[in-house]
């Protein structure tokens, strides 16, 4: 199986169009799974039931226009492709192992186990190759709320702690996944009981060390989970709703809603195949959903993750101003952690806006307690749209409080587009959105981070130690 050379177009007319229609939920009542629809186009039947005239927008009820997301677009790219996959499976699930390709006898049995501070790609992808491989899962630490979310989600039950099943059965075989690093391995195994290891980081410092050969499956790709679903399709196995779901929500939270820097075409092809079998209409609710629960435990997101993890782009052409808005939002139970943070956010906020090419982008932060909204704006241009969109609201360059307004979709984007077609047109004044993009520097992961974020590095909008993030204007 090889990733196409060129990605095959979505259907968007006609019978296939018409047929989405006829089932469709409404936005406000969506459900990321429905198991009534045959025809899922790998995740973005929504987004068709939607689709404006140009073919890359969506237009709701109320008028309200958005361009389709990233993650959207890559999947109705790889609709034609993810269907034929997914059809050539076995109808039923599989479970019998096929005996004409390698699947190897060591792991039969296996203890399946991520790295400690566990995250879902740890979690999802033990239980997805405790599956293919005939073995168990267990966890290396206490799972996070988003894996809390993929699990409820997908009705997974959730897996034992390797303490757990190491009381049961010491000598159990263990492999490692989405980790090879003695230092993020969970102190309880025996480094001589691991046979296996799959995961698709680098060999670097304190990578596990073995007196014997064991099986090792190491890709460069986006996530460990996307490994594990590749070789399901190899094998003409079909893994179950559930097992599909959570490498497909394991994918998505590693890859950044395939936006990340470690994101291969092998990612993008694997989550549309993976929509299509586990019957996902509205890849970007689930996408949206999943942040938002991620978003609750805030220690594991660089600035780059809350900028981009729930962010949509709306599209404006009146006589004044012709372009795209950026309106990202992250939710969360304790706002004065973000905010705390506005030195590493609003530069990143700069960054993606030239990087997505938009005119403005805002980052609005939600107390979902309290129920009070907190806006951030990274220069003039943002600072110039939201006073006319939120007049009355109190602002400083950088912050404005938008009080109990706390919805993009009823609050913020309805004000926005109102001040937009009232006349507003982009100040001459466009601050550090003028800087060259090859000054922004490079998104890099962690090695050694516990939570493998995703950082910028090299960036010339990254004020110095002691200084603050200056908006121009």
């Amino acid at each position: 199986m090889s990733p196409p050379t060129s990605s095959p177009k979505s259907k968007a007319g006609g019978g296939s169009l018409a047929s989405v229609q006829e089932h469709a939920r409404s936005d406000s009542h969506s459900t990321c799974h429905s198991l009534g629809h045959d025809d899922h186009h790998a995740g973005g039947a929504e987004a068709l039931r939607l689709t404006g005239p140009d073919g890359q927008t969506k237009i709701y009820d109320d008028g309200i226009v958005r361009k389709r997301t990233n993650i959207e677009n890559v999947v109705l790219d790889r609709e034609a492709a993810a269907h034929q996959i997914a059809e050539a499976l076995p109808k039923e699930i599989t479970i019998v192992p096929k005996v004409d390709l390698f699947l190897p006898e060591a792991l039969k049995d296996a203890i399946f186990v991520g790295h400690i501070v566990t995250d879902l790609d740890s979690v999802g992808g033990a239980i997805a190759a405790a599956a293919l491989y005939g073995g168990k899962a267990a966890l290396a630490s206490e799972i996070n709320s988003e894996t809390e979310f993929a699990l409820k989600e997908w009705g997974v039950e959730k897996p034992p702690t390797i303490e757990e099943v190491l009381k049961e059965n010491p000598n159990a075989n263990i492999c490692l996944v989405d980790h090879q690093q003695t230092s993020q391995m969970n102190p309880n195994i025996n480094p001589d009981n691991v046979v296996g290891v799959i995961d698709h980081h680098a060999l670097q410092s304190k990578t596990i060390v073995t007196d014997r050969p064991i099986y090792i499956d190491i890709r460069p790709w986006g996530s460990m989970s996307t490994i594990i679903a590749h070789t399901f399709l190899t094998h003409q196995r079909r893994p179950s709703i559930g097992v599909a779901g959570m490498m497909l929500c394991a994918i998505l939270s590693d890859t950044l809603n395939l936006q990340g820097p470690t994101t291969t075409e092998w990612d993008r092809l694997v989550v549309a195949v993976l929509s299509e079998i586990a019957e996902v209409d509205d890849i970007q609710f689930l996408a949206t959903q999943q942040f938002k629960a991620k978003s609750k435990e805030l220690a594991g997101l660089s600035a780059h993750g809350l900028v981009n993890g729930d962010q949509k782009s709306f599209s404006f052409k009146t006589e004044k101003f012709q372009g795209d808005v950026g309106f990202a939002v992250v939710e969360t139970t304790d706002d004065a952690v973000i905010i705390d943070r506005l030195d590493e956010l609003l530069p990143e906020i700069v960054a993606c806006k030239k990087e997505k090419e938009v005119s403005a982008l805002f980052l609005a932060v939600v107390n979902i307690v309290s129920l009070k909204g907190t806006l951030l704006l990274c220069g003039p241009t943002e600072l110039s749209l939201a006073k006319v969109a939120f007049p009355e609201c109190n602002e400083t360059s950088t912050i404005m409080d938008l009080g109990n307004r706390v919805s993009r979709k009823k609050d913020y984007i309805p004000a926005i587009t109102q001040a937009i077609k009232r006349g507003w047109s982009k100040p001459m004044n466009r601050g550090q959105s003028t800087v060259d993009i090859a000054s922004l520097g490079k998104l890099e992961v962690d090695p050694l981070d516990p939570y493998q974020r995703v950082v910028r590095k090299g960036s010339v909008l990254t004020p110095k130690s002691g200084e603050h993030f200056k908006v121009v204007g």
